[in-house]
C-alpha cells in the first residue's frame, strides 16, 4: 500500500456482513489506515482492524437517518487526504454497486486527490447464495438484473421501467427494497409478471441474524410481514427461488444464529475464532487482557546467562515461550542455551509453541493445569528449576516443587493488564445482547472485567448469556461472583473449547426445537 504527500483514500467494499468474506485487500489497507470512514452496514469487526490511534468516524446512511451528507461525506474524504492521512472509506457490499462509491471517487478525482477502489463481495450474490439461492443457473436463469429498491417508493416509481423490468427473463435482485416491497411486487405484477412467480426475502443475509423467506409473487409481502422483516434486505425474484429447499446450508450449520465474544488478545484468538465460523458462528474478538513483555533488565539477562545451572526450566504459557526466546535472541543467542535443561509444558499449545523454537519438550501433562504439570515433572531433591511466566499468576506448580525438594526459581517476564478498551466493548455488546457465548480462557480474562463492574452489575449483564470456560481453575473464579459456566473444555485449549460450545449449541437447539414441537402440538 503506497502513500503519497497528500494522502491517499481507498473506497473499500466490506463485503455482506460476514468478515469472512472480506478481501485480504481490504484488511490489509484498514490495518494500516489513519482514519476510517464507515457506513451504517459496515460490520463492527472490521472497523476494529484499523490501529487504536486511527480515527473512526461514522458517516452511516439508513432509511430516514443520515449521519452526514454525500456532500459532507466527500468533504471530509478530501479534507483528511489533503492532511496526509491514509483514508479507509468503508462501505458495506461493493463501492461501486449502489454504494455511491462513483460519486466519491470522482470527487476526489475533481479535487486531484489519489484514491483506489477496493471492490467487494456484493450482496446481491452473496445473500441469495447465503440463503441457498444461486442467482444464475443453466436451466433456469442465464442472467441476473440488479436493482436498487429505494427507487421502487411511490414517489420515486418512475425511475424504474416497470414494464421493461417485469418482462425481463432471468434473476431480479433488488437491494435495500425492505419498505417498498409492496410496491416492487404491485408494479411487477400490475407490467405483466406472473404472480406465482418464486420470490424471496432475506434480512441480514450472511449474518447470524439472517432470516430468509419464500413464497410466490402473490403472497411474499404477507410471509415478510409475518415473519418481521425489515432492513437490510435483499429481495430475489426468479425460478432459482425453488431450489432454496435444496441447497440451504448456512442456516443448518450447527451454531447459525449464535454470536459467541472471544476474550483472548487478538493474535491467540485465529484457532479458537476459525473453528467457531466455520461452525457457523458469528465472532467478536473483544480482548479483556493485554500481555506486556518486560523489558530486558539485569535480572532477566543474569537467568538467562545462567541457564546451563538449571535442571529444569518450565512453561506455564505461550506468552512465556515467545517473550523468553525474544529475550535470548536479543542477547545473541538461542535455543542452544537450553541444552543443559530438560523442559517442561503445561500444555500442547505451550508444547507447540516450544517446537516452533527448535525445542521438543521433556514433559507434558494429561491436564493442562499446574498441578498435573508439577505431578509430570520428575523433580529431585535439590534440583534446581526456573519458571519463566507471569509477574501475578497462580503458585501451585510453583509450592509443590518446593514440597519435592526443588530449589524454584520464578523469573516474570511479562504482566498481564486489563485491556480497558477491549472490556469496555464486551460489556457494550452484553448490555446491548449481542452476544449469546462468551469464552474466557484464563481467570485473568475473567478478572479483568470485574475492575470494571460490580458484582451485582455481573449478574445482571450475564442473565441469559452461554458462559464457557477453558478449565477448573477458571470456572472456579468465574463461580466465585455467582455466576454458572455452562460449558468447560474437557482438554484445556481453546480448540477443545470451541469443539465444546458446539456439541453444547447443538444440545441446547435441539431441546428448543423440541419444545417448541410439543407446544405447537398442544396447540392444535
Amino acid at each position: 500500500m503506497s502513500r503519497s504527500q497528500s494522502g491517499k483514500v481507498y473506497l473499500i467494499g466490506g463485503g455482506p456482513g460476514d468478515v469472512g468474506l472480506v478481501t485480504a485487500k481490504a484488511y490489509q489497507v484498514l490495518a494500516q489506515a489513519d482514519v476510517v470512514v464507515y457506513d451504517h452496514l459496515a460490520n463492527p469487526v472490521l472497523v476494529d482492524t484499523a490501529p487504536p490511534a486511527a480515527e473512526r468516524i461514522y458517516a452511516g446512511k439508513k432509511a430516514g437517518a443520515h449521519a452526514m451528507s454525500q456532500e459532507d461525506i466527500n468533504a471530509l474524504l478530501i479534507e483528511k487526504a489533503r492532511a496526509g492521512k491514509c483514508v479507509a472509506r468503508l462501505k458495506g457490499g461493493d463501492p461501486f454497486v449502489f454504494g455511491r462509491g462513483g460519486e466519491e471517487a470522482l470527487a476526489l478525482a475533481q479535487a486531484g486527490i489519489p484514491f483506489e477502489i477496493v471492490p467487494g463481495v456484493t450482496s446481491a450474490i452473496a445473500v441469495p447464495a447465503y440463503a441457498g439461492i444461486p442467482v444464475t443457473h443453466r436451466d433456469m436463469a442465464s442472467a441476473v438484473h440488479i436493482f436498487t429498491g429505494h427507487e421502487a417508493g411511490e414517489k420515486d416509481a418512475t425511475k424504474l421501467e416497470w414494464k421493461i423490468i417485469s418482462q425481463l427473463s432471468g434473476t431480479l435482485v433488488f437491494l435495500m427494497g425492505a419498505s417498498n416491497l409492496p410496491i416492487i411486487v404491485q408494479e411487477l405484477v400490475r407490467h405483466g409478471r406472473s404472480a406465482d412467480t418464486p420470490a424471496a426475502v432475506i434480512q441480514w443475509g450472511t449474518m447470524p441474524e439472517q432470516v430468509a423467506v419464500t413464497g410466490t409473487l402473490d403472497d411474499i409481502c404477507r410471509r415478510a410481514k409475518e415473519a418481521g422483516i425489515g432492513s437490510p434486505a435483499v429481495t430475489v425474484i426468479g425460478e432459482t427461488v425453488r431450489l432454496r429447499k435444496h441447497l440451504k446450508w448456512f442456516e443448518v450449520k450447527p451454531l447459525f444464529g449464535c454470536r459467541v465474544a472471544l476474550t483472548r488478545p487478538f493474535d491467540q484468538s485465529e484457532e479458537i475464532a476459525d473453528i467457531l465460523r466455520n461452525a457457523g458462528a458469528d465472532v467478536i474478538v473483544t480482548p479483556t487482557i493485554a500481555v506486556k513483555a518486560r523489558p530486558l533488565d539485569e535480572e532477566i539477562r543474569t537467568e538467562l546467562l545462567r541457564l546451563h545451572g538449571y535442571d529444569w526450566v518450565i512453561f506455564t504459557s505461550t506468552n512465556g515461550v515467545n517473550i523468553f526466546f525474544d529475550h535470548l535472541s536479543a542477547m545473541g543467542k538461542d535455543a542452544r542455551s537450553l541444552s543443559d535443561c530438560r523442559l517442561g509444558a503445561i500444555g500442547e499449545k505451550t508444547a507447540e509453541t516450544l517446537r516452533s523454537h527448535g525445542i521438543i519438550p521433556d514433559a507434558i501433562p494429561g491436564r493442562f493445569v499446574q498441578e498435573a504439570l508439577a505431578e509430570a515433572i520428575p523433580v529431585r531433591a535439590n534440583d534446581h528449576v526456573l519458571i519463566p511466566r507471569a509477574a501475578v499468576a497462580r503458585d501451585a506448580l510453583e509450592k509443590m516443587l518446593v514440597e519435592r525438594g526443588a530449589k524454584v526459581r520464578v523469573l516474570p517476564l511479562y504482566d498481564t493488564l486489563p485491556d480497558k478498551e477491549g472490556v469496555q466493548r464486551l460489556l457494550a455488546a452484553l448490555f446491548e445482547r449481542r452476544v449469546n457465548v462468551v469464552t474466557f480462557t484464563s481467570a485473568s480474562t475473567f478478572e479483568s472485567i470485574t475492575k470494571f463492574t460490580t458484582s451485582d452489575e455481573l449478574k445482571k449483564i450475564f442473565c441469559g448469556v452461554t458462559i464457557s470456560s477453558i478449565g477448573p481453575v477458571t470456572t472456579s473464579v468465574i463461580q466465585k461472583f455467582g455466576l454458572e459456566v455452562s460449558v468447560e473444555a474437557a482438554v484445556h485449549t481453546g480448540r477443545h473449547l470451541a469443539e465444546a460450545i458446539i456439541s453444547y449449541w447443538q444440545e441446547k437447539t435441539k431441546r428448543f426445537s423440541a419444545r417448541s414441537s410439543q407446544s405447537n402440538a398442544e396447540c392444535s
